[in-house]
């Protein structure tokens, strides 16, 4: 029963299934978004000679949306699953999967991540990843967690600050469950979580400036946060190894 449990095939399976079942939701919890509040619009928006914002109904009524969502989060909850195993992460991981899913589609066609959704699910994050840090006694991953969240809000807080044309404030909020659920594994997974965000974003975004030619793409916004999702998958799964690969 114990091999069972601690089993990381059984939880990748478990995992995705999950995940996989919930991102099916992924377009119906886009379809329930509000549109932005005119501030908030105005503070997050694209500049003005790029397209108008894509309504979330349009997106949520995208063909085939729900079966690609499911496949992403079943392969994210996987990959999850086999690294964590049957630990207390999954609690918190399996949920957010498919809303992260849920997000990157919205920033991908939007360049927005709706404070509706990602306040409160950072919220939720935060109380569930404290209770069971209280309860299990990991008290040295629960400060961890706490700190390495307000250490990554307050590092792209300062990147929007320097250049907010780059970058949305609405990726400063996504940085808040990105940084609590990496710095509950470990700071070399926060470390290469990070870096990896900055490494999926830049490298194609370089090829694709250099094969166009066209210097006025270094002017667009692009969104950021599908890649810092990216990347923190990066950062849950191999960061650890990683991190002591490269800083012993």
């Amino acid at each position: 029963m114990t091999d069972t449990l601690t089993d990381p095939g059984l939880a990748a399976l478990l995992a995705a299934v999950l995940a996989g079942m919930a991102g099916l939701l992924v377009p119906r919890l886009i379809a329930r978004v509000p549109e932005p509040a005119p501030k908030e619009a105005v503070d997050d928006a694209p500049p003005a000679d790029e397209p108008p914002k894509m309504l979330y109904a349009d997106i949520a009524a995208r063909p085939g949306l729900a079966w690609r969502s499911a496949l992403l989060a079943a392969v994210a909850g996987a990959l999850l699953g086999a690294a964590t195993g049957f630990d207390w992460p999954l609690l918190w991981l399996v949920p957010l999967t498919p809303v992260a899913v849920a997000l990157s589609v919205i920033d991908w066609h939007t360049r927005l991540l709706p404070r509706v959704v990602v306040v409160p699910v950072t919220l939720a994050a935060v109380v569930v990843v404290t209770a069971v840090g209280l309860a299990t006694g990991e008290r040295e991953a629960l400060v961890r967690a706490l700190v390495a969240m307000v250490l990554a809000r307050s590092f792209f807080w300062v990147l929007w600050f320097v250049r907010s044309a780059g970058m949305g404030f609405g990726d400063v909020r996504l940085a808040a469950p990105v940084g609590l659920v990496l710095g509950w594994t470990g700071w070399g997974a926060l470390a290469i979580g990070l870096w990896a965000s900055f490494m999926l974003f830049v490298v194609p975004a370089l090829v694709v400036l250099v094969a166009r030619r066209d210097r006025s793409l270094l002017k667009r916004s692009f969104p950021f946060g599908p890649f810092m999702v990216g990347g923190a998958l990066v950062g849950l799964v191999w960061g650890t190894a990683l991190a002591a690969r490269m800083w012993g």
